[in-house]
């Protein structure tokens, strides 16, 4: 892929002329010609971007990448202040129902979110805020910690913490919450400065605080903040109890005398199941899954293989975590990950390949907003994934599969009151944006005790101290994205109920529903999207309550007893 940085000045001016032939169009024919041309030179903006943004993730130390992803940070929203003007003349348009009727009413949703969210006079913050969150993956990434003689980034850190040696776990454990406390200064420093140059953008643009300008640049159009709010009351009603008896019984089965934070990642006294082999092994595993779980799958794997379209290697100087991106103009996903030799590996190979899935799936769309869905119907894509691959669990767990589920349905049960926690936070910080980072900090600890009450961090004073969310990337890169992981498990779980743990034959009609999901990209609202996929809404309380209780019944019909 040729990487070509574009002109912003160039841009503009073309931009300008097409925006002007929108607004003059006389017909619907010459509106949507205008139309076209805008997303033409949208695509080539966005994919030079997404490119460089790739290539930094890569290796943050390669100067001539950091210099890239600077122009980005710079240029984004000058690029953003272009965008803002045709979402305006879009929502005038002389031909609203011929436009509606080709491209439906998800595209004025998006561009009347997009116009609320955004005015020339933040762009300078938005450059602001851009530097500072790449500042942040810098730092992440940045670490070099020495352990058991060799140094190490953060994710080669995460093995030793699902060592079936106690001491080793809590030294690993140690050692990577150390690198946060040497930098603790430097983590608050830059929410300081984030916190407030956001909620500096809401109110100019008259909001009272950040909490609706970071809703509508998520682009959530049919819930709203009381929604979540009763959302996250089911899962501290429904899911919590389970979370709890879920960590007393992994108590039992390591033999420990308490649960401290850093037996957390091990669930048996064996150790975690493992892929049986390298990445490489990995990746060639996954073209066989792939291929027999329907024939779109196997092409879509073949396709992201042929193009080497998949860096899964962990190494110094690339940043932490994974993520999927799309490069419009060649209509190509990307996944980027860090394998290293847990049981994530797998999980990823199916979660960030279920939303380069959903791309592949929608790449046939005419208009940029639609590749992509919003953030939680995308999270339904790559949580789906990991169960409708379960029955080919037994190509990288050899002996080890049903130990593996096991231990993934307890992961996503677990994970949700942490969800929940870190979206009840960012909502607290910014409907108080004043408060200082101790402040943050005891909020945190606090709501720990609330949603996940097991937690003992023992002498570990950072983590005591309600610093554990510095490590987040999310609450600093991408403010109340978080959520979305949470309405999504729930959808992903009607996904298990009806293919996996449902009656003989579901499989087929999950399995349909879930690509008619992904083909569907993001023509529609979240919730239009979840009943589109036959799918009950998160929000409904017996929803969450059936589920909790078929996953529990599940749990407990299995005999841990062949794990250790």
């Amino acid at each position: 892929m040729k990487y070509l940085r574009p002109d912003i000045e160039t841009a503009g001016k073309k931009f300008s002329e097409l925006i002007n032939d929108f607004k003059n169009a006389g017909t619907f024919e010459e509106e949507e010609n205008a139309l076209m041309g805008i997303n033409e030179l949208r695509n080539d903006f966005k994919s030079m971007h997404v490119i460089a943004s790739i290539n930094y993730s890569n290796d943050t130390d390669n100067k001539n990448f950091s210099d890239e992803q600077d122009y980005f940070d710079t240029n984004g929203p000058l690029f953003e202040s272009l965008e803002n003007e045709y979402y305006k003349v879009l929502l005038d348009t002389k031909f609203r129902k011929a436009l509606e009727d080709k491209y439906g009413k998800q595209l004025l949703r998006i561009a009347k979110l997009v116009v609320s969210s955004f005015d020339p006079t933040i762009v300078d913050d938005l450059q602001i805020e851009n530097h500072l969150e790449s500042e942040y993956t810098k730092l992440v990434a940045s670490a070099r910690i020495i352990f058991q003689g060799k140094e190490r980034n953060l994710q080669e850190l995460l093995p030793f913490m699902e060592s079936s040696n106690r001491e080793t776990r809590k030294n690993a454990f140690d050692a990577y919450w150390n690198f946060f406390l040497e930098n603790k200064e430097h983590f608050d420093n830059l929410f300081d400065k984030l916190v407030s140059l956001r909620n500096g953008m809401a109110q100019k643009l008259g909001n009272k605080n950040f909490v609706e300008m970071g809703y509508a640049r998520m682009k959530r159009s049919d819930y709203n903040p009381e929604m979540v709010k009763q959302f996250r009351k089911n899962v501290l009603d429904f899911v919590v109890p389970l979370a709890s008896k879920l960590r007393e019984k992994q108590q039992k089965r390591l033999g420990v005398e308490k649960l401290m934070a850093y037996d957390i990642p091990i669930l048996f006294k064996s150790g975690n199941a493992v892929p049986k082999g390298d990445p490489e092994w990995i990746m060639e595993k996954g073209k066989k899954m792939y291929a027999e779980l329907s024939p779109v799958t196997s092409d879509f794997y073949n396709f992201m293989l042929e193009n080497d379209l998949m860096d899964v290697y962990c190494r110094k100087g690339k940043a932490a975590g994974g993520f999927c991106e799309f490069i419009p103009e060649y209509k190509s996903p990307y996944i980027f990950s860090n394998m290293n030799g847990t049981h994530e590996d797998i999980s990823v190979l199916t979660h960030e390949a279920g939303h380069a899935f959903q791309v592949y799936m929608s790449r046939h769309f005419e208009v940029l907003e639609y590749f992509y869905s919003t953030l939680e119907t995308a999270e339904i894509h790559s949580m789906s994934m990991e169960y409708l691959t379960y029955p080919w669990m037994d190509l990288f767990f050899d002996g080890d599969t049903e130990k593996f589920k096991f231990l993934h349905l307890n992961d996503t049960i677990t994970f949700l009151p942490y969800g929940v926690l870190v979206d009840e936070f960012q909502h607290w910080v910014y409907e108080n944006p004043l408060s200082s980072p101790q402040t943050r900090k005891l909020k945190w600890r606090e709501l720990e005790k609330i949603y996940m009450p097991h937690l003992d961090y023992g002498d570990n004073q950072f983590l005591s101290e309600g610093g554990r969310w510095q490590r987040q990337a999310h609450i600093y890169e991408s403010p109340f994205y978080y959520i979305d992981y949470c309405l999504a498990q729930v959808c992903a779980f009607q996904f298990w109920l009806k293919a996996i743990r449902g009656k003989n034959g579901d499989f087929k009609s999950a399995l349909e529903d879930y690509i008619k999901l992904c083909s569907e990209g993001g023509s529609r609202s979240f919730l239009e999207l979840v009943k589109f996929a036959n799918l009950k809404s998160p929000f409904e309380e017996e929803v969450l309550k059936q589920l909790t209780n078929e996953i529990e019944m599940y749990l407990d019909s299995i005999d841990e007893k062949t794990f250790n």
